[in-house]
This record gives C-alpha cells, sequence and structure tokens, in this order.
C-alpha cells in the first residue's frame, strides 16, 4: 500500500519534482498557494516543454478559506487571420495539427498568472513577480535534465513535428531526439522569462515581448497578428458544480469540458452501485461517461456562444435521466469522436486554506511544434479542436475560443475536507478525475492509493487510433473478465500508462489542518511541503 505524504500544514504537487520544489519554495517564504502556483507553472514550462509551455493556455478553479470558489478562463481565441476560407484556400479539410497554420490561437496562460496574482494579493499576497520566476528562468538558462516522461513520449505525426520552425533547433540534440543524460537550455526563453520579470506579465501582451511573439508569428505564416495579442484578456468565471452525497464537486464552465467531469459523477451517483471496487463500480463509471460524453458534444463551445446553460445539466434530474438510460448488464455502443491532449495537472493549498487547482497545456505533445525564434516560446495547436464546418458546435471564427479538454476539479466536503483534484489527458480527464473521486470518496481509499492504483481510459489516448476501453494491466483479472462478458471492447496495456494520465490529489483536513498530497507514480513529480 502506497504512503500518503502529509504535511503540517500546506503543500503542493507537481507532475515534475523541480516545479513541485519551486512551489514549497513560495510557501515557506511567505507566498500563498495562488502565489505558489504561479512558480509551479513557471517551472513546469520549461521543464517539461512536451506537456505544455507559455505559448499554451491555462485553466484556474480556486477556492478561498471562506468557502468561496472561483475560477480562472486564460485561453486564447483563434487570430484574426484565421477564417475557414484561408484553410479551405490553402487546401485543407481541417485545421492541421502541426506547422504554423496549427498556430492559430493566442497564448492565454501568461495572462492568467496575471489574473491569479491580482487574486493573490487581494488575499495578502506580497511576493516580487521576479523571485515566483527565478527557478524557471535558472532551468532555461543554465539548463535542465531532459526528463523522463519526454524521452518516453512517441508524438504524434513525428515527421510534421521535426519539420515544424525552430522544433529541432531548440528540442532536438544535433538533429535527434534527446537521450537519457541530456541536459536542454533555451536561453531565449530564459531571456523572455526575466523580461516578464522586470517588466511585468502585461508585457508578454502589451510590451516588448508581445512585439516579438506577433513578428515572429507574421514570419512563420501564423494566422495570429498583434493586436490580437493586445486585445486578449484571462477572465474570472463561476465555476459549475454538482452537490453529490459526499461533497459539492467544483469544475471550470465552457469552453472546457468541465461539465462532463461533474456529470459523470452525478449520474455515476444515481445507479446506487455499493461494495468494494469491482465489476460494476468501474462498468458504471464507464456507461456514465458515455452519457456525459454525448451531452458534452452538444452542448460545450465558447462561453459567448453557448446555446444551453450548462448548469441546466448538473441537476438531480438529469443525472437520474441519464442513469436510468445505462443498463447494468451490458455495455452500451461506443465509440464517439475523442481527443487527444498533453497537459500538466498542479494543485496548491496554503496554511490559510486557500486552495488551487490549476491546468496548463499546449493540446498535442509540444502543440504545434513552431518554436518562436526572438523568444524561444513553443506554441501550442489547442486551435486544431475548432471545425471548418460553419454549423459546427465549435466552428472556426476569429476571435472565437476552442474546445478545451482541461478541466482543473475541486471538491468541497460536507465534512471540511478541501480537495484539489485533477489529471492531464484529453478525453481522459473527466474519466480520470472519475476513478481518482470516486475511489477516495467512495471507496474509502486513501489519495495515495486512488492514483497509484489501476486506471482505465475509454476511447483513444495518443499515438492510439484504436476508441477500445484501455485498462492498465495491474488490474485483477477478474474486473477484466466482467467487463468483457459485459461487452466492453477491453485493450490492456502497460502497468504505469502515460497514456492512462499524470494524476494529483490533495486533501486539508478540517481539524488540525494537515494537507495531504500526492502525484502520480506515472509521472516524474510528487508532492513537497511545510
Amino acid at each position: 500500500m502506497p504512503d500518503t505524504p502529509t504535511f503540517t500544514s500546506a503543500a503542493v504537487a507537481a507532475p515534475h519534482r523541480l516545479a513541485a520544489a519551486s512551489g514549497r519554495n513560495v510557501l515557506i517564504g511567505g507566498g500563498n498557494a495562488l502565489e505558489a502556483m504561479v512558480a509551479m507553472a513557471a517551472t513546469i514550462a520549461v521543464v517539461y516543454p512536451h506537456m505544455n509551455s507559455i505559448g499554451g493556455d491555462a485553466f484556474w478553479v480556486v477556492r478561498e478559506p471562506g468557502g468561496r470558489v472561483r475560477a480562472i478562463e486564460a485561453c486564447g481565441p483563434a487570430g484574426s487571420l484565421a477564417t475557414a476560407a484561408r484553410y479551405r484556400e490553402k487546401g485543407y479539410d481541417a485545421i492541421p495539427f502541426r506547422g504554423p497554420e496549427a498556430a492559430l490561437t493566442v497564448a492565454g496562460a501568461v495572462g492568467g498568472w496575471a489574473l491569479g496574482l491580482e487574486y493573490a494579493k487581494s488575499l495578502g499576497g506580497r511576493l516580487p513577480l521576479a523571485d515566483l520566476l527565478a527557478d524557471a528562468i535558472s532551468f532555461a538558462g543554465d539548463g535542465c535534465p531532459v526528463s523522463a516522461s519526454e524521452l518516453r513520449t512517441v508524438p504524434n505525426e513525428a515527421e510534421a513535428l521535426w519539420a515544424a520552425p525552430g522544433f529541432a533547433e531548440t528540442f532536438g540534440f544535433d538533429g535527434k531526439p534527446p537521450k537519457d543524460g541530456d541536459v536542454r537550455r533555451n536561453p531565449k526563453l530564459a531571456d523572455t522569462l526575466s523580461q516578464l520579470a522586470s517588466a511585468g506579465l502585461e508585457d508578454f501582451y502589451q510590451g516588448d515581448i508581445a512585439r516579438e511573439i506577433a513578428a515572429d508569428l507574421e514570419r512563420i505564416g501564423a494566422p495570429v497578428t498583434r493586436a490580437d495579442y493586445q486585445a486578449f484578456r484571462a477572465v474570472a468565471r463561476e465555476p459549475l458544480q454538482a452537490r453529490l452525497r459526499h461533497a459539492t464537486v467544483y469544475n471550470k464552465a465552457p469552453p472546457t469540458q468541465g461539465m462532463a467531469a461533474l456529470l459523470i459523477l452525478g449520474i455515476y451517483e444515481r445507479l446506487g452501485v455499493t461494495g468494494a471496487e469491482g465489476v460494476r463500480h468501474h462498468h458504471g463509471l464507464i456507461e456514465a461517461t458515455k452519457r456525459a460524453f454525448r451531452i458534452r458534444d452538444r452542448v460545450v463551445t465558447d462561453f459567448r456562444e453557448l446555446r444551453h446553460d450548462p448548469a441546466t445539466f448538473l441537476t438531480p434530474e438529469v443525472f437520474e435521466r441519464e442513469a436510468a438510460a445505462i443498463r447494468m448488464d451490458r455495455a452500451a455502443p461506443f465509440p464517439m469522436p475523442a481527443g487527444d491532449g498533453d497537459t500538466v495537472w498542479m494543485g496548491a493549498i496554503d496554511g490559510s486554506g486557500l486552495a488551487v487547482s490549476y491546468i496548463q497545456s499546449v493540446y498535442w505533445e509540444w502543440g504545434s511544434g513552431c518554436v518562436l525564434p526572438q523568444t524561444g516560446i513553443v506554441m501550442q495547436n489547442r486551435g486544431a479542436s475548432f471545425s471548418l464546418d460553419p454549423a459546427s458546435v465549435n466552428p472556426l471564427e476569429p476571435g472565437r475560443r476552442p474546445f478545451h479538454t482541461l478541466n482543473p476539479a475541486l471538491a468541497a466536503f460536507h465534512d471540511g475536507r478541501v480537495m484539489p483534484y485533477g489529471a492531464m489527458g484529453g478525453d481522459g480527464q473527466p474519466q480520470f478525475q472519475a476513478q481518482l473521486y470516486t475511489r477516495y470518496a467512495d471507496l474509502g481509499e486513501t489519495i495515495a492509493q486512488a492514483v497509484e492504483r489501476p486506471r482505465w481510459l475509454l476511447g483513444r489516448t495518443w499515438g492510439s487510433t484504436s476508441t477500445s476501453l484501455k485498462i492498465e494491466s495491474r488490474f485483477d483479472p477478474n474486473i477484466v473478465e466482467g467487463l468483457e462478458r459485459l461487452g466492453h471492447e477491453v485493450e490492456e496495456v502497460g502497468p504505469y500508462s502515460d497514456g492512462l494520465g499524470h494524476a494529483g490529489m490533495l486533501v486539508k483536513h478540517p481539524r488540525d489542518g494537515r494537507v495531504e498530497a500526492v502525484h502520480d507514480p506515472r509521472s516524474d513529480g510528487g508532492s513537497e511541503g511545510v
């Protein structure tokens, strides 16, 4: 049984040990959880570049000590030159995943850092920005060993990735993929972070950094302009919520799939599954996932373009209706369209009880693959989730925000415990969250057990075109056989598969203030605390 790291009053969790250390240093230095998260987000963008970048997007769910929960949406819209006609004229039937035409949205993550630090100051935060970015600047300039996760990663469309402007020069070693022991430096990115530390984060959108980003995007032929960057602002939103038996669970509103994560939990709870972890438990979650994704796929789009109020789907009546459509003796048909995604989830809780659930991403591994030469930034390809069909739920339009798989979760238990949790993994994120939450809240497992135990994923994951039910090989054979008998198309994967997410959980206990915190053994990270 894995041990659960427990800390006196505050903790962080991240998929790379250096990011966790950055967060702990902030907490030790008197910073709050929001400040710790900005430091972690900066460090992880340097040391885990296959999963995220300051050229990507981010989302936050934050719970204040008094119980108020807020969310930050830091996702950039399609550029003003990114029209469906542009892609049709260039001969595309769909938006490409690699290269300049894939770099079609504004990078929003840094705007989220800025809004997060405004929030931090309103709650007493006082640390200088330069202190928060110092670790990231050092790792970019002095170098950092290439992570084991990056070495294991087999990218989609590898040839196109390596052909993307700047990719081979930045991420290759003599034109080849890295090997164990290689140390990567990105001096241009170090300079960019140093400029932000001295000039302020708004420089990314309004100042010298924005000018260099825009010039490089124009040079490589991407459809995003300086005016697009100048117009961008991260925004605060009310999170979605679902009241469950043990807790009220919060997640991010569209354009993320947060409603799907809440739907799975609400539908599953109405199935009335009891007993230990077994076939009925997993079958119920899998079937709830199918029902939730059907709703998600017709609802989730840019917040300003919603045709339906997501909150109307997170009611007891909808949970009951969807649960009633599930057969516990037979698997419903699958597949449906699936989305890939490479991402990082991180969490932080400080001594006051301020809790942060955070997710940052470039969509596919290394995003578009385009590295801007003046700034060292690798740009995301999140805009590839747009459709060129104007009648679709998420049509490409300049200024429109794309559909996001990213969704940070946070549970406020009725007994006072607070739990930020989440995982990377595209369409797998709400599925992994459901497995984490139910193992802890319903089955009574520790958070270390919930994260370490084998997981499953329904549908595609990166590097795979199959839409089977992927199950880690450590599962009890009786569970696997039982799921097969119910009609699930089971595909066994490795014992600790990157494709089944890098997850993390933190729990603060109200009676003594202690914090339990874990991150995934499938990642290169862990937890740190004070």
